[in-house]
């Protein structure tokens, strides 16, 4: 593995229906993988509480959020850390204007996820509840192992 420098700013963007996803870093070596995404996200309807197959860690810069983990809520202001074990039913909301946090996820397959979701992510409109696209939703997340919490 070699060192990797990503400046402020780049990377490639993945826009969700909960945010811009911006695709930091990928490592593999032989302790494992994980990913790191820095994540821009308006005040918008929230993503359904979902499950994946990745353990996540949500670490805020800016803003404050309200995560949603198996259930119980956090509130997350800026140095605030929440962990999603892989297989946890998990969704965030923005509290107030915008929020800005790193999500640094395990394995190498949330990348590939939202790549394939990006790809329909630019039909959904922010301001409408995402059940409004649940088919097209339902369609990326089946193949990636990540599910609707309670479907």
């Amino acid at each position: 593995m070699s060192a990797v420098h990503v400046r402020p700013g780049d990377g490639r963007h993945y826009p969700m229906i909960d945010g811009d996803h911006v695709a930091k870093a990928a490592v593999q070596d032989t302790a494992g993988a994980f990913e790191v995404f820095e994540v821009i996200a308006p005040a918008a309807p929230p993503a359904p509480p979902h499950v994946s197959p990745w353990s996540g860690v949500l670490y805020l810069i800016e803003g404050r959020i309200t995560a949603l983990v198996d259930g119980t809520p956090h509130d997350v202001e800026p140095g605030g850390i929440v962990v999603i074990p892989a297989g946890t039913p998990a969704t965030f909301e923005v509290v107030g204007g915008s929020a800005r946090f790193l999500a640094i996820t395990s394995g190498d397959g949330a990348g590939r996820f939202f790549a394939d979701f990006a790809d329909f992510a630019d039909s959904v409109p922010a301001d409408r509840p995402a059940t409004d696209s649940m088919a097209a939703i339902l369609s990326v997340t089946s193949r990636h192992g990540v599910a609707l919490a309670g479907g």
